[in-house]
């Protein structure tokens, strides 16, 4: 599923839908307001509220059974993959290879990364 609206969760938002992939489920909202309260300290009425503006942005599906159930209509991946195409245009002008560089030269990448990334470069003749 292509989400074009990815660019409109917040952080706080995203904090929703990590919890959300995580269930790999659809989640009651109690235990989503139990989740988030543990873990982040929020008030019930604020995840409320990010649990709304995510269902009418569209990343999150609502099902009503006895409670609300909600679950991710964006893959992790999908929004990853936004997010890096994103960054790099962004921060970058569009050019992956600056993106690479920048972790490079700042010692974001371990020599086991690298090594990684070599194998998944490796071209065969």
């Amino acid at each position: 599923m292509s989400y074009e609206n990815a660019e409109k969760i917040t952080a706080s938002e995203l904090e929703v839908m990590k919890l959300l992939w995580r269930a790999q489920d659809a989640l009651p909202v109690t235990e989503i307001r139990e989740e988030l309260q543990k873990s982040k300290g929020w008030e019930p009425a604020t995840i409320k509220t990010l649990v709304s503006r995510l269902v009418t942005k569209g990343a999150v599906a609502q099902e009503k059974r006895k409670v609300f159930y909600y679950s991710p209509r964006i893959s992790e991946e999908e929004y990853r993959a936004w997010a890096t195409r994103d960054l790099i245009h962004r921060v970058y002008n569009g050019r992956a290879h600056d993106l690479v560089a920048a972790l490079v030269h700042s010692d974001g990448l371990t020599q086991e990364d690298i090594q990684e990334l070599r194998q998944m470069f490796r071209v065969e003749d």
